[in-house]
């Protein structure tokens, strides 16, 4: 260890706190991940795998508000809300709903993009330490349009990838076919992102990146993070079932649940669970060599390892509620209709359903940086949608606040404090 080295507690064993490990530990720093449940079994675990610099478009856009109504209606739509837990999340509506002025959305569009452009060049070389190099690539992702006129209601997205130097690829029909053969006929035109990448496997690159870890020096404790002591505004250590585990600083990434530890430490972070589901098929009968997202019904499709993956949709219910399944059985008739050879029924052994928590703040910007009692515990959650893309640059952020070292970029629009 280095002489300005320091015992680091990370907490969470999600795709941000293992690549904060790594981050922290290539700075000569001591590493404790501190995780309850199994590593990378939250949201790591059943995303769409997708690794795109091109994510920069925020949830709350001008004029989306019209659409939830439509949305809701719909029994196969992207959005659900349970009623019953409207009054709670009403403020986070208020934010949201604020957070999508003109203005707001293109400052918050420019910080993504500087969060999430290295993500492939920043990850790759972790990956390729802990032999998971296989699991990484770069081979693009197509949005796909069933209408020139679902494409043109998008146009407002597009403007603001390419005013941040992204650029695409667009194909029609035939020659749509001859890029990716298994799409529906239905599909008119496809865009075409070479930039992006994704992984096959976001749970086994979790599970290698953390036996990088121990593998160079680092501890898992199985315990639950209860709170920080502090002596004055230093941290003293973490506060866990198991007792008081020492460190000089302190990573908060547990995802959805980040947000009762970062009010004890006087930071209230509007920080909202979206529920998201996937639905995996195994053996498919069709197999899309790139990753696609159906733009007009909001989830993607992911060729893995053990089968396809169709996920997304958002489901506002809170941490609580029971999963309602059928959000996820949905994604197989959406599925059918991207790609007909598969079937719209298959048997139990031939499928697989998922539930997890999207740890979501208004303005879809994570928080990173120092919370407000103590510069030792470093925030890094809130990621949403974009936790795998974001995850190597907020990782080597996190290293570089607690090594006291410039940040690669500006984290000001990711302040915990903006709210």
């Amino acid at each position: 260890m280095r002489g300005n080295s320091k015992t680091v507690a990370v907490i969470g064993a999600g795709i941000v706190g293992v690549v904060s490990a790594r981050f922290l530990q290539r700075e000569g720093h001591a590493v404790v991940i501190v995780e309850a449940g199994n590593p990378g079994e939250g949201a790591s675990f059943g995303n769409a795998g997708c690794l795109n610099g091109s994510s920069i478009v925020p949830m709350s856009m001008p004029g989306m508000i019209r659409q939830v109504p439509r949305w809701l209606m719909d029994p196969l739509g992207p959005l659900a809300i349970r009623w019953s837990y409207l009054p709670a999340l009403a403020p986070w509506l208020v934010r949201f709903w604020r957070a999508g002025q003109p203005e707001k959305v293109k400052a918050q569009a420019r910080a993504l993009r500087a969060l999430l452009a290295p993500c492939l060049d920043v990850l790759r070389p972790l990956a390729k330490e802990a032999g998971a190099e296989d699991l990484v690539h770069r081979r693009g992702h197509l949005w796909v349009y069933r209408s020139e006129e679902s494409w043109r209601s998008e146009r407002a997205a597009w403007a603001l990838r390419r005013e941040n130097g992204l650029c695409w690829e667009e194909f029609h029909r035939d020659a749509l076919r001859e890029l990716e053969p298994s799409l529906s006929r239905d599909i008119v035109k496809g865009v075409l992102v070479r930039e992006n990448g994704h992984t096959t496997n976001p749970q086994r690159l979790v599970s290698c990146l953390l036996e990088a870890v121990l593998r160079e020096g680092g501890r898992l404790e199985r315990a639950r993070a209860l709170g920080f002591e502090l002596d004055g505004a230093r941290l003293r250590g973490v506060r866990t079932e198991a007792g008081l585990l020492a460190a000089q600083a302190a990573v908060l990434c547990a995802g959805a649940w980040s947000k009762p530890l970062a009010e004890q430490l006087g930071d209230a972070v509007p920080l909202e669970t979206e529920r998201g589901y996937h639905l995996m098929v195994r053996e498919p009968e069709a197999r899309p060599r790139i990753p696609i997202m159906d733009a007009e019904r909001k989830f993607a499709a992911t060729l893995m390892e053990d089968g396809l993956r169709l996920a997304g949709t958002v489901e506002l219910a809170g941490l609580k509620a029971p999963p309602n399944w059928e959000r996820a059985r949905i994604l197989l008739q959406q599925a059918h209709r991207l790609f007909p050879a598969l079937r719209e029924n298959y048997p139990k052994e031939r499928f697989s359903v998922w539930m997890g928590h999207r740890p979501s703040l208004p303005d879809s910007l994570p928080a990173i940086g120092p919370s407000r009692r103590s510069p030792d515990v470093i925030y890094a959650f809130g990621h949403g949608h974009v936790g795998m893309a974001a995850a190597p640059m907020t990782g080597k952020l996190v290293a570089e606040l607690i090594s006291g070292k410039p940040p690669s970029i500006d984290v000001k629009p990711f302040s915990p404090q903006r709210f």
